[in-house]
C-alpha cells in the first residue's frame, strides 16, 4: 500500500562508530525521499567521521577507516542534507532512538540551526514491536517474504524498512494511513529531548527521565539543586539535551 502524503517523508538509516549519541559520529547515511506523488529522491554517503572507527562497530557494518579516509566530513554536507530534509517527514528503523538523535547531534556539532521537532517521525521498528514483536531482518521476511542480504548496509536497510512500513500498512487495516497518526502510533515516548533524559508528562511539564531526582519536575530540580544544570551541561550528555534544559532554564527564569 502507497503512503498517502501531504508533506514528503524521508526514510533514513545512518552506520556509525558507535552507539553513543553523544560522542559516536555517522559514517554511512542513506535517505529515500518520498514525494506526495510517488516519485523517490535517493541520497547515500559515506561520511569521515573524523575519529576511529572500533573494530567491533567494523564487524557489524564492514566500514574501516581506510575506506572513510578520503570522504568528505559531516560538516561538508550538513547544509545540502538540512536542504534536503527541509519540509519533510522522516521515517525509520528504530529511528525514534537513535538515527534522528545522532543525526540532531551531528547538526548541532556542525553548526546547523535545523529543528527536527517541526517534523513528525515514523519509527517502524515501534509499529513492528507493538504488531509482532522482532528486529528488521525478521520484519522484512515476515512482512515481505523476502531474505535481507547485506543487512547493516545503510542503502540496503533504509529500502528494507520503506518496504515493510508498505507492507504494514496493506496488512494492519486499523493502521491510518496519513504521516501524523503513523507519527503518533510509533512514539516511543513523549520525548523533551531526543535521547528521552527529559520527558513530558500527562500535565504537559517537563520531568526528569534518569538518575536520582527521575519523576521531578525539571524546573522543581534546576530551583532546588542550580548545580544539577551545571552537571549535565558540563556532563556527557547530547548536546540536544543540553540545548533544551537550557531553553527550559531560560523560559522558566528570565521569561525568555
Amino acid at each position: 500500500m502507497q503512503l498517502k502524503l501531504k508533506n514528503p517523508v524521508v526514510f533514513l538509516d545512518v552506520e556509525t562508530t558507535g552507539i553513543d549519541i553523544a560522542t559516536d559520529r555517522i559514517i554511512e547515511i542513506a535517505l529515500i525521499k518520498i514525494l506526495p506523488d510517488g516519485t523517490e529522491e535517493t541520497k547515500e554517503r559515506r561520511l569521515n567521521p573524523q575519529i576511529p572507527i572500533p573494530a567491533e562497530a567494523t564487524a557489524i557494518h564492514g566500514i574501516s577507516d581506510d575506506d572513510v579516509r578520503d570522504c568528505p566530513t559531516f560538516r561538508q554536507i550538513a547544509n545540502s542534507l538540512a536542504q534536503f530534509l527541509e519540509g519533510a517527514d522522516i521515517a525509520g528503523y528504530n529511528s525514534n532512538r537513535f538515527d534522528v538523535p545522532i543525526l540532531a547531534e551531528e547538526f548541532l556539532r556542525a553548526g546547523i540551526s535545523i529543528n527536527l521537532r517541526r517534523h513528525n517521525f515514523i519509527d517502524v521498528q515501534t509499529i513492528f514491536h507493538k504488531m509482532e514483536q522482532r528486529t528488521l531482518a525478521a520484519a522484512y521476511k515476515f512482512y515481505c517474504q523476502k531474505e535481507l542480504e547485506n543487512a547493516h548496509s545503510a542503502k540496503v536497510d533504509v529500502r528494507a524498512t520503506y518496504e515493510v512500513l508498505q507492507a504494514q500498512l496493506d496488512r494492519y487495516p486499523t493502521l491510518e494511513n496519513n504521516v501524523p497518526a503513523l507519527s503518533k502510533f510509533s512514539a516511543h515516548t513523549h520525548n523533551v529531548d531526543f535521547a528521552g533524559r527529559m520527558v513530558y508528562d500527562d500535565k504537559g511539564r517537563e520531568i526528569i527521565n534518569f538518575g536520582k531526582y527521575k519523576g521531578r519536575p525539571v524546573t522543581d530540580v534546576l530551583r532546588e539543586d542550580p548545580s544539577y544544570y551545571s552537571w549535565i551541561i558540563d556532563g556527557n550528555f547530547p548536546l540536544d539535551t543540553k540545548q533544551a534544559l537550557t531553553e527550559i532554564k531560560l523560559r522558566a527564569f528570565t521569561g525568555k
